[in-house]
């Protein structure tokens, strides 16, 4: 991230409430994208200052200077958070961050706009968080939050939080169209105009792609963004609609036994009619006032989204003559709003605000999960109808003792309801929790340009409701399972320091610590519960923007994590499955205005335990991608995008679990589950891809 500009670290202080509430924007001058088009982000501009050594801004022109495979990658931006996929491009991106597998989004929290990206009692998995849907052209700023430390953040977000802002406008229309291997096509179109007071942006993409697969992903997408806004981020108002929707075939990962015993190559499948199809449309408003009370905020949306997926990862484990895909069904409509007012005094003569805000969602949803035989129904395991609402409080208060000493004190409070109606009698019922959770902070300094930062804060996530309600299993056994808890704790801490002394270098340590009381989650892939142990994770980062000069950036971040199970199991081992130990970044862009620009990023994902007794671990991955382009004086401009530059044959992720091919032996245990083949199973990263796009501004 660039260092922000004097008025913008001005902005920290409590001195003067007109600006607290909304620190101006870094702004880039390089340009290292062909489509990135600038503009202004009004409504939902900056957060609150600040207040961590491991939370911060990234600008649009950041974003897009970064040659990326799909869209949730542009994420990455986010120092130390890792973006993979393990199926088809249309499914939900997987997350690691802090020494977690997030799976699709467990434990981050992801906002687009000012709505939430998780999907929570999601048909695949809990916290569900496709990002398809996103334009990366479109984002004037990312704001990232690191540990369960903010009172905005609630539910999901004990690892982090990351808060996209699209743009209300732009400084030039943009029209582009990118070309590529694999089958790779793109079209996207940007315009805003004035319209009565204020102005409207509208934008469109259409999007194609096979992927190196034996069986193509044949993804087709259409998305569409149209926005009205008048006034600015601290009066004014915007109202947006966004329309997505995608079809795709799907490549699992498959186990090495697989590919070593030539059954299939590298880039194949063991079940060619795994995919999906997705469709997510919404409807949501901002509106901001500031007066000599303070600053109000609200906002509120309405989701309609709907998603269906075919999977098969065990092969023929369960079902030995029809095999073992599996349809996930998810159908809902879900709705939420924001309001938070933001008022200055003092304390004793020291400045001093106060922010109070209140949240709440509601989700009204169809779950199923259906045993498929290429895609074609053969039974039902569950079909169940879900409302689950949530409504929370949060409070506030900051304070400037001195110069060299501020403070934040605040708290939490969750409440939670559901009401599940099962297919299945037994699992129905009602759930109610809540939480309250403290949030603390303190800030030392400046001294030398060094801020010195303590923080601790409670979180929480909560589980699949089915997994709350449930007394017996869904698979026809009926066999008693151990309920869930419906909200699990989360307790964080965290001291780092930022300095600015060198001009252009913002350098940052934090060393963190999370604990979670239990991570017990509903297996959606199955239809029943699995309690987990306790949890501790510990670990540095350590975080390098360096902006050379206005026109050559470098950036370099570091995390390693320490993951273990808290308690001690005879027998058992202590690794946390997935956690990654290590995590690392650098990269360089230039780019100025007209002429060339250019971006190199280097990425590497470390080795991580696969079982509890790290007997059995994942290998690393190191991925260079690359971008070179021209932009002529006209508005036009061309880039070259080449992703995984070395050629490197890595895993995009990679499982350890049992399954069975077809012909293996099948031990079926009285009582027990079938036993198959234990194995790595693995999903590759694509080979080395080029993608060629032409823009145009006018």
């Amino acid at each position: 991230m660039l260092p922000l500009p004097a008025s913008a670290q001005e902005a920290v202080t409590l001195d003067e409430l007109s600006v607290a509430g909304e620190a101006p924007r870094p702004v880039a001058a390089f340009s290292a994208s062909a489509g990135y088009v600038g503009g202004v982000t009004g409504i939902g501009g900056a957060l609150q200052p600040v207040a961590s050594a491991s939370g911060g801004l990234v600008s649009g022109a950041q974003v897009n200077a970064r040659p990326v495979t799909r869209p949730g990658e542009a994420l990455e931006a986010v120092p130390g958070l890792i973006v993979t996929q393990h199926s088809g491009e249309g499914k939900a991106n997987q997350f690691f961050l802090r020494g977690f597998n997030l799976d699709h989004g467990t434990d981050i929290a992801l906002f687009v706009d000012g709505m939430p990206v998780n999907m929570r009692t999601h048909a695949h998995g809990q916290g569900y968080a496709d990002l398809n849907f996103l334009i990366p052209e479109l984002v004037g700023a990312v704001e990232f939050h690191k540990g369960p430390y903010f009172v905005r953040d609630g539910d999901f977000a004990s690892a982090g939080s990351v808060r996209i802002d699209y743009l209300d406008t732009v400084a030039k229309n943009v029209a582009l169209t990118s070309i590529g291997s694999f089958g790779y096509k793109r079209a996207l179109t940007i315009a805003s105009a004035p319209l009565g007071a204020g102005n409207l942006l509208v934008a469109g993409e259409a999007q194609t792609y096979d992927g190196p697969w034996d069986v193509p992903d044949r993804l087709k997408k259409l998305n569409g963004v149209a926005r009205y806004s008048q006034g600015t981020a601290l009066d004014g108002f915007s109202v947006t609609g966004m329309a997505y929707w995608a079809k795709w075939n799907a490549t699992n990962q498959i186990p090495e036994r697989a590919v070593a015993e030539g059954l299939v190559g590298r880039f194949g499948t063991l079940d060619p009619t795994d995919g999906g199809d997705t469709g997510r449309f919404s409807l949501s408003g901002r509106w901001s006032h500031t007066s000599e009370a303070g600053i109000t905020r609200a906002n509120a949306y309405l989701i309609r989204y709907r998603m269906n997926l075919w999977n098969n990862f065990t092969y023929f484990l369960n079902d030995p003559d029809h095999g073992d895909q599996f349809r996930q069904l998810d159908d809902r409509v879900l709705g939420g709003a924001e309001a938070s007012h933001v008022f200055s005094g003092d304390l004793f003569g020291m400045p001093m605000e106060n922010e109070i805000g209140i949240q709440t969602r509601t989700d009204s949803m169809r779950i199923g999960l259906f045993n498929t035989t290429r895609r074609q129904f053969r039974s039902t395991v569950l079909d169940d109808r879900v409302l689950e609402t949530s409504a929370a409080f949060y409070y506030e208060n900051r304070v400037r003792w001195t110069d060299w000493l501020r403070t934040s004190v605040g708290f939490r409070a969750d409440g939670y309801y559901a009401d599940v109606r099962s297919d299945t009698p037994a699992n129905s019922g009602r759930a109610r929790d809540g939480i309250v959770n403290p949030k603390l902070g303190l800030v030392l300094g400046p001294w030398a340009d060094t801020e010195l930062y303590l923080n601790y804060g409670g979180g929480f996530h909560s589980n699949d409701v089915r997994g709350v309600t449930a007394t017996v299993e869904a698979s026809g056994t009926l066999a008693p399972v151990v309920r869930a808890p419906f909200l699990v704790p989360s307790t964080g801490y965290e001291v780092g320091v930022r300095n600015r002394s060198i001009a252009g270098l913002e350098t940052a340590v934090a060393l963190f610590r999370l604990d979670f009381a239990s991570e017990n989650l509903f297996v959606g892939d199955a239809g029943t519960t699995e309690p987990s142990r306790p949890t501790r994770r510990f670990g540095v980062e350590w975080t390098n923007r360096y902006a050379l000069t206005p026109w050559l950036q470098l950036e370099g971040d570091l995390t390693v994590t320490n993951a273990r199970f808290a308690d001690r199991v005879p027998d058992t081992g202590r690794r946390v499955p997935d956690a990654p130990t290590t995590i690392a970044s650098a990269g360089i862009s230039f780019g100025e205005g007209e002429g060339w620009f250019g971006s190199l990023r280097f990425r590497y994902f470390g080795p991580r335990p696969l079982i509890e007794d790290n007997s059995v671990r994942s290998r690393a991955t190191a991925l260079l991608n690359g971008r070179i382009g021209y932009a002529f004086a006209n508005g036009v401009s061309l880039s070259l995008d080449v992703l995984n530059l070395t050629n490197a044959k890595a895993d995009q992720i990679t499982y350890f679990y049992e399954s069975r091919l077809r012909g293996e032996p099948l031990i079926r245990p009285p009582g027990q589950p079938p036993q198959g083949t234990p194995d790595r199973h693995f999903h590759p990263v694509e080979p080395t891809a080029v993608r060629l796009t032409l823009a145009g501004r006018f």
